[in-house]
């Protein structure tokens, strides 16, 4: 891995999460891990994105305001441009029925809230080295 300018890996993080301090939250602790961060607050947005320019890897939330993360993952999965995306779901939704359904429709991780912030840089920075 490469690093840029500004001491951050070459690629950046896009974080899906339609809480706007969270998000901001979540891609402080991206940018811990080494990463330049992206905000996505809708999984419209978030699919958009991610298809114009994709990231190095996508921490999304799973209750989003139009199209649930589980529908967001099922979507990148599928489409050629993003498939090889590693997703790390970061959401609520603590039970082993949600847990399976994340791992399910691709994700590579999933982390739930509260979360603890040292786990999610572990998990961005490992995610991103192992899908890279």
């Amino acid at each position: 891995m490469t690093t840029n300018g500004n001491g951050h890996c070459n690629g950046d993080v896009l974080v899906v999460e339609d809480d706007p301090e969270v998000n901001d939250l979540v891609g402080a602790y991206v940018e811990l891990a080494g990463f330049d961060h992206r905000s996505a607050l809708t999984g419209k947005q978030a699919l958009s994105e991610a298809r114009t320019q994709p990231p190095a890897l996508i921490v999304l939330d799973v209750m989003l305001p139009d199209l649930s993360g589980f529908e967001v993952c099922r979507a990148l999965k599928s489409d050629q441009r993003t498939s090889q995306v590693p997703v790390i779901m970061l959401t609520a939704l603590g039970g082993e029925k949600d847990r399976q359904q994340g791992m399910a429709c691709g994700a590579a991780t999933y982390l739930t809230k509260p979360f603890d912030p040292d786990r999610l840089i572990q998990a961005v920075r490992t995610t991103a080295m192992v899908d890279s």
